[in-house]
């Protein structure tokens, strides 16, 4: 195994994104040549080359922005001073580089399972989510196993504890992550108590603006399979920056 299919490798078992990057065609005059690949890591570092130079350099560049667009393309790079796709060096050949980007699946983090949480983990893991399950102790003020989770921006928590005690205790680890999505199962009537009680301790409209409760899009079904749906629906619509008039309407009912 190369050292760059190894150090991509690496990355994809540590769930750290990276981007690769793969000379497939070249004319004329190059300092890279058809097959070299590198490999750039989250913190910037690089592992093989292209070719050196200001053609690595560019190169580079375009792998860093592939981790902010998440598309893999081809890019095509002129290796003269001026015209399309020039970057500015006289070799006057062409060359053309496939980038791909890769991540590691978004978290799907459910607080206290139950008969919602198990189709629900089903469902995730089919949709492409690392799925946990945290157990917690019922009626507990602290969800120290919660805190040992790492929440990021690619994590989405579904709070479903057997108590509104818990519920809560969860919420307030969350609400101090960057996770996108924090849905909390309840009545409105229970939700928004919790919430009154974190307005109360100083949190502000906009941030418990990130709470989805009650959560799940209004699908109309109520078995455990079809509010794992509908909750399942919410959280994708939300990472594909969908469905805002829906979180709105909700904001409003419990406001």
């Amino acid at each position: 195994m190369s050292d760059v299919i190894q150090a991509l490798a690496q990355a994809i078992d540590n769930k750290h994104p990276a981007v690769l990057t793969t000379i497939v065609d070249i004319k004329g005059a190059s300092p890279a040549k058809v097959g070299a690949q590198l490999v750039m890591l989250l913190d910037g570092r690089t592992v093989g080359t292209v070719g050196g130079g200001k053609l690595e350099s560019e190169i580079i560049k375009i792998a860093g922005q592939a981790l902010e667009t998440k598309a893999p393309g081809l890019h095509h790079l002129a290796l003269r001073e001026e015209g399309p796709d020039s970057i500015g060096t006289l070799c006057g050949g062409e060359v053309t580089v496939f980038v791909q980007a890769y991540f590691p699946s978004p978290r799907l983090v459910i607080v206290g399972g139950g008969h919602i949480g198990r189709p629900l983990k089903v469902m995730g893991e089919a949709a492409g989510f690392e799925v946990i399950v945290v157990d917690v102790t019922a009626g507990e003020d602290q969800v120290p196993e919660l805190e040992q989770v790492a929440l990021t921006e690619d994590s989405y928590v579904v709070l479903m504890t057997t108590d509104h005690i818990s519920d809560e205790a969860a919420l307030r680890i969350a609400m101090k992550t960057p996770a996108p999505y924090i849905g909390m199962i309840g009545s409105l009537a229970k939700c928004r108590t919790i919430l009154d009680h974190l307005k109360a301790d100083g949190l502000t409209e906009n941030e418990l603006e990130r709470v989805y409760a009650p959560i799940g899009l209004d699908l109309g079904g109520t078995s455990p399979q079809e509010i794992a749906v509908a909750i399942l629906a919410e959280i994708i619509a939300c990472r594909q920056k969908k469905g805002i008039q829906e979180r709105l309407v909700k904001t409003r009912r419990i406001g």
